[in-house]
């Protein structure tokens, strides 16, 4: 019987990502301009200047960039830009869910509130809102704030193209596992090879 050579390979180690908030799924939870305006007409709240946040955004990455030009290096400045444009679509990405949550609130309230057999959810006193209408109310501005942030993001994403010359996407970071760190003399090993 023949002994097979034991494997000099190790396992291949396998890195989770965690992934970023893209543009698209910004735009799959925050309102766009249509629906941003038909909450404010629908709860007379002020309506939005979709465009103009937008174009400010866009502006304000451009003029950062231009002011930076001198200083940062060509992929010093792609990865500055990434972060920067990062930060406005996971903000906007974050107002999204919490308004999807805010509506689905909402919706289960307000259809609560239509049994007529339900004491809890009748209106309250005089000159006070039901519990389903403050929750209407809270997810209407929920979605202005969520589309906001949108215009905002996308006015970002559209300078970052403008500025590096490619599509913006999220930087997808490996998962830390404190499990896997090395041990205190690996380290310690490794720091003196700079020596």
């Amino acid at each position: 019987m023949a002994k097979s050579a034991p494997s000099s390979r190790q396992p291949a180690r396998v890195v989770q990502l965690r992934k970023g908030a893209t543009i698209e799924m910004v735009r799959l939870t925050c309102p766009d301009a249509s629906q941003a305006l038909k909450i404010a007409e629908s709860f007379g709240t002020a309506v939005i200047d979709s465009d103009g946040i937008r174009d400010l955004h866009e502006r304000l990455v451009i003029d950062t960039a231009d002011a930076l030009g001198d200083g940062l290096g060509d992929k010093a400045m792609q990865i500055h830009l990434q972060r920067i444009v990062g930060a406005f679509v996971g903000s906007a990405h974050g107002a999204g869910q919490f308004y999807s949550r805010a509506v689905t609130e909402a919706r289960d309230a307000t259809a609560k509130a239509a049994n007529d057999a339900r004491d809890e959810d009748l209106d309250g006193p005089v000159g006070y809102d039901s519990a389903a209408q403050r929750k209407r109310e809270f997810a209407a501005d929920m979605g202005i704030q969520a589309h906001s942030l949108r215009m905002a993001a996308e006015g970002a994403v559209a300078a970052y193209a403008q500025v590096i010359g490619e599509t913006w996407k999220p930087f997808d970071r490996p998962v830390e596992q404190p499990g896997h760190s090395l041990g205190r003399k690996a380290a310690e090993a490794q720091i003196s090879a700079f020596d």
